[in-house]
Protein backbone atom coordinates (compact mmCIF):
# COMPACT_ATOMS: atom_id res chain seq x y z
CA UNK A 1 0.00 0.00 0.00
CA UNK A 2 2.83 2.23 0.70
CA UNK A 3 4.32 1.41 -2.08
CA UNK A 4 1.62 2.19 -4.67
CA UNK A 5 0.83 5.66 -2.63
CA UNK A 6 4.80 6.64 -3.31
CA UNK A 7 5.16 5.57 -7.21
CA UNK A 8 1.46 7.60 -7.69
CA UNK A 9 2.74 10.33 -5.61
CA UNK A 10 6.24 10.45 -7.47
CA UNK A 11 4.14 9.79 -11.19
CA UNK A 12 1.58 12.95 -10.09
CA UNK A 13 4.12 15.47 -9.32
CA UNK A 14 5.82 15.12 -12.97
CA UNK A 15 2.09 15.40 -14.09
CA UNK A 16 1.54 18.65 -12.11
CA UNK A 17 4.95 20.27 -13.52
CA UNK A 18 3.02 20.24 -16.67
CA UNK A 19 -0.69 21.26 -15.53
CA UNK A 20 -1.62 24.71 -16.52
CA UNK A 21 0.97 25.32 -19.44
CA UNK A 22 0.25 25.27 -22.93
CA UNK A 23 0.38 21.03 -24.17
CA UNK A 24 0.85 19.66 -27.38
CA UNK A 25 -2.29 17.51 -27.26
CA UNK A 26 -3.07 14.29 -29.58
CA UNK A 27 -5.68 11.80 -31.01
CA UNK A 28 -5.11 8.38 -29.90
CA UNK A 29 -7.04 5.79 -31.85
CA UNK A 30 -9.66 5.32 -29.37
CA UNK A 31 -10.53 9.30 -29.50
CA UNK A 32 -8.84 9.91 -26.21
CA UNK A 33 -6.85 12.78 -25.80
CA UNK A 34 -2.67 12.35 -24.91
CA UNK A 35 0.06 14.39 -24.29
CA UNK A 36 3.36 14.48 -22.86
CA UNK A 37 2.42 15.51 -19.55
CA UNK A 38 0.96 11.80 -19.46
CA UNK A 39 4.05 9.89 -21.15
CA UNK A 40 6.47 11.73 -18.61
CA UNK A 41 5.02 10.60 -15.66
CA UNK A 42 3.77 6.83 -16.52
CA UNK A 43 8.10 6.92 -17.21
CA UNK A 44 8.75 8.44 -14.05
CA UNK A 45 6.42 5.79 -12.49
CA UNK A 46 8.09 3.01 -14.38
CA UNK A 47 11.42 4.08 -13.44
CA UNK A 48 10.58 3.70 -9.67
CA UNK A 49 9.15 0.46 -10.32
CA UNK A 50 11.79 -0.86 -11.93
CA UNK A 51 14.03 0.19 -9.42
CA UNK A 52 12.55 -1.10 -6.72
CA UNK A 53 10.57 -4.08 -8.71
CA UNK A 54 12.16 -5.41 -11.03
CA UNK A 55 10.68 -8.41 -11.45
CA UNK A 56 7.15 -7.52 -11.52
CA UNK A 57 5.11 -6.92 -14.39
CA UNK A 58 4.28 -3.04 -15.58
CA UNK A 59 0.87 -2.08 -17.76
CA UNK A 60 0.84 1.45 -18.58
CA UNK A 61 -1.98 3.38 -20.43
CA UNK A 62 0.60 5.18 -22.68
CA UNK A 63 3.69 3.10 -22.85
CA UNK A 64 1.79 -1.04 -22.93
CA UNK A 65 3.29 -4.06 -20.89
CA UNK A 66 5.91 -5.36 -20.06
CA UNK A 67 6.68 -8.87 -18.68
CA UNK A 68 3.62 -10.22 -19.45
CA UNK A 69 4.04 -13.26 -17.43
CA UNK A 70 5.05 -11.87 -14.24
CA UNK A 71 2.72 -13.18 -11.01
CA UNK A 72 2.51 -9.80 -9.62
CA UNK A 73 1.82 -6.68 -11.89
CA UNK A 74 1.79 -2.88 -11.81
CA UNK A 75 -0.98 -1.14 -13.33
CA UNK A 76 -0.73 2.81 -13.81
CA UNK A 77 -2.47 5.28 -15.38
CA UNK A 78 -0.49 8.53 -15.03
CA UNK A 79 -3.04 10.94 -15.77
CA UNK A 80 -6.92 9.76 -15.14
CA UNK A 81 -8.98 12.98 -16.50
CA UNK A 82 -6.60 13.76 -19.04
CA UNK A 83 -9.78 16.07 -20.84
CA UNK A 84 -10.20 17.73 -17.55
CA UNK A 85 -5.71 18.21 -17.27
CA UNK A 86 -5.64 19.51 -21.04
CA UNK A 87 -8.20 22.06 -19.87
CA UNK A 88 -6.52 23.62 -16.82
CA UNK A 89 -9.28 21.54 -14.49
CA UNK A 90 -7.54 20.06 -11.34
CA UNK A 91 -9.79 17.18 -11.19
CA UNK A 92 -7.71 14.94 -12.60
CA UNK A 93 -5.57 11.96 -10.96
CA UNK A 94 -2.60 9.76 -11.08
CA UNK A 95 -3.96 6.04 -10.58
CA UNK A 96 -1.80 2.93 -9.45
CA UNK A 97 -2.68 -0.45 -8.52
CA UNK A 98 -0.87 -4.05 -7.51
CA UNK A 99 -2.59 -7.04 -8.77
CA UNK A 100 -1.95 -10.80 -9.26
CA UNK A 101 -4.12 -11.73 -11.99
CA UNK A 102 -7.06 -10.14 -11.68
CA UNK A 103 -6.64 -9.71 -8.05
CA UNK A 104 -6.10 -6.21 -6.56
CA UNK A 105 -3.65 -6.04 -3.76
CA UNK A 106 -3.16 -2.92 -3.05
CA UNK A 107 -4.61 0.25 -4.67
CA UNK A 108 -3.80 4.23 -5.10
CA UNK A 109 -5.12 7.58 -6.61
CA UNK A 110 -3.19 10.69 -6.22
CA UNK A 111 -4.24 14.17 -7.48
CA UNK A 112 -1.64 16.10 -7.48
CA UNK A 113 -3.52 19.34 -8.07
CA UNK A 114 -6.18 19.33 -5.39
CA UNK A 115 -3.57 17.67 -2.39
CA UNK A 116 -5.26 14.53 -1.99
CA UNK A 117 -3.63 11.01 -1.66
CA UNK A 118 -5.85 7.72 -1.20
CA UNK A 119 -4.40 4.26 -0.74
CA UNK A 120 -5.84 0.91 0.31
CA UNK A 121 -4.78 -2.40 0.55
CA UNK A 122 -6.84 -5.62 1.25
CA UNK A 123 -7.19 -6.36 5.39
CA UNK A 124 -5.62 -2.70 6.09
CA UNK A 125 -8.29 0.00 5.33
CA UNK A 126 -8.22 3.41 3.13
CA UNK A 127 -6.79 6.12 4.20
CA UNK A 128 -6.86 9.52 2.90
CA UNK A 129 -3.96 12.14 3.21
CA UNK A 130 -2.84 9.63 6.04
CA UNK A 131 -6.49 9.20 8.15
CA UNK A 132 -8.81 6.22 7.84
CA UNK A 133 -11.98 7.23 5.03
CA UNK A 134 -15.05 5.85 5.06
CA UNK A 135 -17.97 5.99 3.00
CA UNK A 136 -21.15 7.69 3.84
CA UNK A 137 -24.05 6.31 5.40
CA UNK A 138 -26.80 8.33 3.65
CA UNK A 139 -29.26 5.92 3.30
CA UNK A 140 -31.79 7.72 1.39
CA UNK A 141 -31.19 8.56 -2.58
CA UNK A 142 -33.93 11.79 -2.42
CA UNK A 143 -30.52 12.65 -0.31
CA UNK A 144 -27.57 11.19 -1.93
CA UNK A 145 -25.16 13.14 -4.45
CA UNK A 146 -24.44 10.97 -7.50
CA UNK A 147 -21.73 11.23 -10.26
CA UNK A 148 -20.67 10.04 -13.51
CA UNK A 149 -17.89 11.14 -15.75
CA UNK A 150 -20.26 11.13 -18.98
CA UNK A 151 -23.99 11.10 -18.53
CA UNK A 152 -24.24 10.73 -22.23
CA UNK A 153 -23.93 6.57 -22.42
CA UNK A 154 -23.11 6.77 -26.23
CA UNK A 155 -25.44 4.23 -28.26
CA UNK A 156 -26.87 2.18 -25.12
CA UNK A 157 -29.91 3.98 -24.02
CA UNK A 158 -31.37 1.47 -21.52
CA UNK A 159 -27.80 2.75 -19.79
CA UNK A 160 -28.58 6.43 -20.31
CA UNK A 161 -32.49 6.09 -19.16
CA UNK A 162 -31.55 4.20 -16.04
CA UNK A 163 -28.72 6.93 -15.25
CA UNK A 164 -31.80 9.86 -15.80
CA UNK A 165 -33.92 8.01 -13.45
CA UNK A 166 -31.30 7.71 -11.08
CA UNK A 167 -30.20 11.30 -11.58
CA UNK A 168 -33.78 12.45 -11.03
CA UNK A 169 -34.39 10.68 -7.90
CA UNK A 170 -30.86 11.93 -5.90
CA UNK A 171 -30.21 15.31 -4.54
CA UNK A 172 -27.56 16.38 -6.86
CA UNK A 173 -26.98 14.68 -9.95
CA UNK A 174 -22.68 16.06 -11.30
CA UNK A 175 -20.38 14.54 -13.94
CA UNK A 176 -16.87 15.21 -14.92
CA UNK A 177 -16.33 12.65 -12.83
CA UNK A 178 -13.02 10.38 -14.02
CA UNK A 179 -11.48 8.95 -10.77
CA UNK A 180 -12.00 11.81 -8.55
CA UNK A 181 -15.87 10.74 -8.51
CA UNK A 182 -14.18 7.53 -7.04
CA UNK A 183 -12.55 9.41 -4.46
CA UNK A 184 -15.41 10.95 -3.56
CA UNK A 185 -17.23 7.85 -2.75
CA UNK A 186 -14.56 6.50 -0.77
CA UNK A 187 -14.14 9.90 1.23
CA UNK A 188 -18.09 10.09 2.16
CA UNK A 189 -18.65 13.38 -0.17
CA UNK A 190 -20.93 11.65 -2.60
CA UNK A 191 -22.92 8.67 -2.58
CA UNK A 192 -22.57 7.22 -6.28
CA UNK A 193 -20.16 7.36 -9.19
CA UNK A 194 -21.09 5.14 -12.12
CA UNK A 195 -18.80 4.49 -15.46
CA UNK A 196 -20.16 3.05 -18.73
CA UNK A 197 -16.57 2.76 -20.10
CA UNK A 198 -13.38 1.88 -18.35
CA UNK A 199 -10.07 0.29 -18.68
CA UNK A 200 -8.32 -1.71 -16.44
CA UNK A 201 -5.78 1.13 -15.27
CA UNK A 202 -9.03 3.42 -14.63
CA UNK A 203 -10.65 1.49 -12.82
CA UNK A 204 -8.17 -1.22 -10.72
CA UNK A 205 -7.42 0.68 -8.02
CA UNK A 206 -11.08 1.30 -6.73
CA UNK A 207 -11.50 -2.55 -6.44
CA UNK A 208 -9.76 -2.42 -3.11
CA UNK A 209 -9.95 1.00 -1.93
CA UNK A 210 -14.02 1.07 -2.86
CA UNK A 211 -14.47 -1.71 -0.54
CA UNK A 212 -11.90 -0.71 2.01
CA UNK A 213 -13.96 2.91 2.67
CA UNK A 214 -17.11 0.62 3.40
CA UNK A 215 -18.58 0.48 0.19
CA UNK A 216 -19.64 -1.52 -2.98
CA UNK A 217 -18.21 -1.58 -6.26
CA UNK A 218 -19.61 -3.94 -9.05
CA UNK A 219 -20.07 -3.81 -12.76
CA UNK A 220 -23.29 -3.47 -14.74
CA UNK A 221 -24.09 -6.83 -14.30
CA UNK A 222 -23.50 -6.51 -10.21
CA UNK A 223 -20.55 -8.74 -10.22
CA UNK A 224 -17.94 -7.44 -7.71
CA UNK A 225 -14.77 -6.68 -10.32
CA UNK A 226 -13.02 -3.42 -11.76
CA UNK A 227 -12.05 -5.40 -14.95
CA UNK A 228 -15.37 -6.35 -17.00
CA UNK A 229 -15.29 -2.59 -18.67
CA UNK A 230 -17.73 -0.84 -16.44
CA UNK A 231 -18.30 0.07 -12.83
CA UNK A 232 -20.42 0.89 -10.51
CA UNK A 233 -19.50 2.22 -6.68
CA UNK A 234 -21.92 3.09 -3.88
CA UNK A 235 -21.51 3.19 -0.33
CA UNK A 236 -23.42 0.28 1.23
CA UNK A 237 -26.79 1.75 2.34
CA UNK A 238 -27.72 2.31 -1.06
CA UNK A 239 -26.29 -0.37 -2.60
CA UNK A 240 -29.63 -2.16 -3.17
CA UNK A 241 -31.53 1.23 -4.36
CA UNK A 242 -29.26 2.03 -6.89
CA UNK A 243 -28.40 -1.55 -8.27
CA UNK A 244 -32.38 -2.01 -8.79
CA UNK A 245 -32.37 0.99 -10.65
CA UNK A 246 -29.36 0.43 -12.72
CA UNK A 247 -28.56 -2.99 -12.91
CA UNK A 248 -32.18 -4.31 -12.94
CA UNK A 249 -33.56 -1.63 -15.29
CA UNK A 250 -30.67 -2.17 -17.76
CA UNK A 251 -31.20 -5.98 -17.67
CA UNK A 252 -34.95 -5.99 -18.04
CA UNK A 253 -34.81 -3.48 -21.06
CA UNK A 254 -31.65 -5.85 -22.73
CA UNK A 255 -33.85 -8.83 -22.25
CA UNK A 256 -37.73 -7.73 -22.25
CA UNK A 257 -38.73 -11.54 -21.67
CA UNK A 258 -37.40 -11.25 -17.83
CA UNK A 259 -40.14 -10.33 -15.57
Amino acid sequence: MAAAGEVARVAGLVALEHFGRELHVETKSDGSPVSEADRAAERAAREWIEHRFPIDGVLGEELGLVRPDAPRRWIVDPIDGTKSFVRGVPLWGTLVAVTEGERVLAGAAYFAATGELVVAARGEGCWWNGRRCRVSDVGDLAQATVLATDDRFPERHARRDAWAQLAGAAAIARTWGDAYGYLLVATGRAEVMVDDIVTAWDAAPFEVIIPEAGGVLTDWTGAPSAFHGDLIVTNRALDRAVREILVDAVERAEHPTIT
